[in-house]
C-alpha cells in the first residue's frame, strides 16, 4: 500500500490543478476580463441620486449634470501641459501633484484629476480630448438645491476619502458620498447602483467597441427618493427669525416624533457646497471658529436647560409623593440654605404652590421641592440616583437613537460623579451641594433636541417616539421600529395634569403672558441660563442664554418646540418670542403677532457676541 501512496498524492494533486484550471478558464468568465486587462477599459456609469422632498411633497434636492476629468496613469502619453492647465484652470504643480497621487492609487484604475467642470469648460475640453491620451471625461450628477435653507438637515456630498475606498469595495477614488445630514444617514438609499461598461481596445490603445458585445455591462440604478419630516416653510421661517443670532430651534410633532424643524444659527446656503467652489467655501466656514456655521447647535450644543427643567422636578416630586399641588413654599426674593448661601429669585407673590410656582418660575419653590426629592432617601446618593432614573426616562443624558448624523448625550450627573467631586467618603455631601439641579443649572446639560423631546413627552403625558427625520422611502411610509415604538417615562400620566396647567398659566398670567397668540392655547416655560467662558484664561460670566419650551394646542398637541438663543438675556426676550411665532406659523400658516415678528427681525445679537473681543461689559441678570 505504501508504494502506491506517492502515486495517489501525485494523481490527487493533478486532479485538483486541472479542476481549478477548468474553473478559471471555462466557468469563471470574470478572470477572462482580468487576463485581458491590458486590452479592456472599465468605465462606470453613475446613477442619478435619489431626490429629497419635504413633508408636504416640496422638492428640496434634485440633480444637475457634472463632468469630471479622469486619468488612467498607465495610458498617459506626453502632452501639452501648459495648454491643459489653461483649459482646466489648474496650476502646473497642482496637476503634477494630482497625477502622482493617481499613480499611487493605481496605474491601471481611473482617478479624478479635475472634478465638476462647468458646462462651458466641458464643451471646450471635449473638443481637445483627442490630444490627451490617458485622459477622458466622466459624466456624473451633482446636487441641485431648490431651497436655500436646512443645510444642516440635508447635508452635502463630497469625494470619498482613501479610508472609505479601502474599507468599502463599492467606492472608487473620486466617487461622491453623502456627508452630514440626510445625505449621510441615507447614503445607501440615495446613491443607487453604478453601471459598468467594458470597452475593448486595439493594439494602438483605441476604443473599438463593447467587450464581448456588452454581455458583462450593467445599467445604473437610480437611487430611491426620500420624503423627510421637515417642513421647508417652517424651517425657512425659523432661520429667518434666527438671523444675526446664535443658537438652535427644534420642533417636533408629539404624536409621531417627526422633526418639523431643526434650525441652527448661523447656517449657510446648501448650494455653497456644490461644484468646484465647495472646497473653498467649506474651508472658509471650517476656519470660522467664532460663528461656526458648520456646527449644528440643535444637535451638538450642550447648554444648561435653566428653568424649563423645573417642570421635570415638579413631575418627579409628584411621582415620589414628596409634595402635592397644594403644598406652598415661601419665597423672599430667593432661598437661603447652608451657611448663609442664597439662591436668588425675582419678585412675585409668596408663598406659592406648584401651579403658580411654575407660572412665576419661583426658584425658592423648586429648591425646596428638589431637597424633598433627594432627602426622601436615607443617603443623598440614593436620592440622586432615583432622581436621575426619572430624568433619564425622558431621553436625557444619553443619545436618543435618532436617524440624525450627529449628536451629543448631554449630562445628567450621578451619585458617583458627586462622590468624586466631593471626595466621598472623606467628606460627606448633602442635597444642598447639588441644589443647582433644582433650576436646571450647574452640572445639568442638554442639547436643544433633547429639550424638545422632553417637551413632547410632557405634551403626551408620559410617552414619546424617538425623534426622527425620515418619513417615506420611494413613496412608502417607513416602519422602522426605532421610530414606531412608544418610549414611556417613569412618571404616571395622572401627574402631568398639574404641570401642564402650570405651563399653560405661564402664558395666561405668568412669565410669558405677553407672548400669547390669539385662538391658540399654548403651554410653555421660560428659561434663563447663566453663561460662562474663559477669556485670557479667566472664567468670565457672559450675558445669559435665552431659553424657551412650549407645545400647542394644549388639549391636542401638534407641535412641541425648544428654542435656545445664546447670550439672549432672558427667556421671554428672544427665545419666547421665537417659539410663539414658530407655533403660530405652523398651526395657522400665517402670522398675526406682527409686533413680535418685527421686534425679532429688527434686533441683532452680533454686538453681544463681539464683546469678548471688544471688551464691552456683559449684561447679567437683566
Amino acid at each position: 500500500m505504501r508504494k502506491f501512496l506517492l502515486y495517489i498524492i501525485i494523481l490527487t494533486t493533478g486532479i485538483v490543478f486541472v479542476a481549478r484550471l477548468l474553473y478559471l478558464q471555462v466557468i469563471d468568465d470574470s478572470f477572462t476580463i482580468r487576463s485581458q486587462d491590458n486590452a479592456i477599459k472599465v468605465t462606470y456609469d453613475y446613477p442619478q441620486r435619489g431626490y429629497i422632498y419635504d413633508r408636504d411633497g416640496k422638492l428640496l434636492v434634485s440633480n444637475q449634470p457634472s463632468y469630471d476629468v479622469m486619468v488612467i496613469p498607465r495610458n498617459l502619453k506626453p502632452f501639452d501641459t501648459t495648454e491643459l492647465c489653461n483649459i482646466i484652470s489648474l496650476e502646473r504643480k497642482e496637476l503634477e501633484k494630482r497625477l502622482d497621487r493617481a499613480k499611487i492609487y493605481s496605474p491601471f484604475l481611473p482617478s479624478v484629476i479635475v472634478p465638476q467642470l462647468t458646462k462651458s469648460e466641458y464643451a471646450y475640453l471635449q473638443e481637445k480630448m483627442r490630444n490627451y491620451d490617458g485622459f477622458y471625461i466622466q459624466k456624473r450628477s451633482l446636487r441641485d438645491y431648490h431651497t436655500k435653507h436646512g443645510a444642516n438637515v440635508l447635508g452635502f456630498i463630497a469625494e470619498v476619502s482613501p479610508s472609505i475606498v479601502k474599507d468599502n469595495p463599492y467606492y472608487s477614488s473620486g466617487d461622491l458620498i453623502g456627508r452630514k445630514g440626510v445625505e449621510s444617514v441615507y447614503e445607501d438609499t440615495l446613491r443607487g447602483t453604478k453601471g459598468v461598461k467594458y470597452i475593448q481596445k486595439d493594439k494602438l490603445n483605441r476604443d473599438i467597441g463593447p467587450y464581448k458585445d456588452g454581455i458583462y455591462d450593467t445599467l445604473p440604478e437610480k437611487g430611491k427618493d426620500v420624503k423627510i419630516s421637515i417642513s421647508d416653510e417652517l424651517q425657512s421661517y425659523g432661520e429667518k427669525l434666527m438671523k444675526n443670532k446664535r443658537g438652535g430651534i427644534v420642533a417636533i410633532e408629539p404624536a409621531t416624533g417627526e422633526i418639523l424643524s431643526l434650525v441652527t444659527a448661523p447656517s449657510y446656503d446648501p448650494s455653497d457646497l456644490v461644484g468646484r467652489k465647495r472646497s473653498r467655501n467649506f474651508s472658509k466656514m471650517w476656519l470660522d471658529t467664532i460663528a461656526r456655521p458648520l456646527y449644528d447647535r440643535g444637535l451638538l450644543a450642550q447648554y444648561p436647560p435653566g428653568s424649563p427643567f423645573k417642570t421635570l422636578n415638579a413631575l418627579i416630586a409628584l411621582q415620589e409623593g414628596v409634595v402635592d399641588t397644594s403644598d406652598k413654599f415661601s419665597c423672599h426674593n430667593g432661598y437661603v440654605y447652608g451657611r448663609g448661601r442664597k439662591m436668588g429669585c425675582h419678585s412675585h407673590s409668596s408663598p406659592v404652590s406648584m401651579i403658580p410656582g411654575i407660572a412665576t418660575s419661583c426658584n425658592s419653590y423648586f429648591a425646596q421641592v428638589y431637597r424633598k426629592i433627594i432627602e426622601k432617601y436615607p443617603t443623598p446618593q440614593e436620592g440622586i440616583d432615583t432622581w436621575r432614573k426619572h430624568v433619564t426616562s425622558f431621553g436625557l443624558g444619553n443619545y436618543l437613537g435618532n436617524d440624525l448624523s450627529t449628536g451629543r448625550p448631554g449630562k445628567i450627573p450621578t451619585s458617583e460623579y458627586y462622590n468624586k467631586i466631593y471626595d466621598y467618603p472623606t467628606y460627606k455631601w448633602f442635597a444642598t451641594a447639588t441644589l443647582s439641579n433644582a433650576i436646571g443649572q450647574g452640572e445639568v446639560l442638554l442639547t436643544p433636541i433633547q429639550l424638545a423631546n422632553m417637551t413632547a413627552a410632557i405634551a403626551n403625558k408620559g410617552w414619546y417616539y424617538t425623534p426622527h427625520m425620515i418619513k417615506e422611502i420611494d413613496g412608502k411610509p417607513v416602519q422602522d421600529k426605532r421610530f414606531t415604538e412608544k418610549k414611556h417615562t417613569t412618571i404616571d400620566p395622572k401627574n402631568f395634569g398639574p404641570v401642564i396647567e402650570g405651563m399653560h398659566q405661564v402664558y395666561k398670567n405668568g412669565t410669558a403672558r405677553f407672548l400669547q397668540v390669539d385662538s391658540i392655547e399654548i403651554a410653555g416655560k421660560t428659561g434663563t441660563a447663566e453663561n460662562f467662558t474663559k477669556i485670557n484664561g479667566k472664567r468670565t460670566q457672559l450675558t445669559d442664554h435665552s431659553i424657551f419650551i412650549a407645545f400647542a394646542p394644549v388639549d391636542n398637541p401638534k407641535i412641541a418646540i425648544a428654542v435656545f438663543v445664546e447670550n439672549g438675556y432672558w427667556g421671554g426676550r428672544y427665545a419666547g418670542k421665537i417659539a410663539s411665532l414658530m407655533i403660530e406659523k405652523y398651526i395657522k400658516g400665517h402670522i398675526t403677532r406682527n409686533d413680535l415678528e418685527d421686534w425679532i427681525l429688527s434686533h441683532s445679537l452680533e454686538e453681544e457676541y463681539a464683546k469678548p473681543i471688544s471688551g464691552e461689559p456683559f449684561l447679567i441678570n437683566q
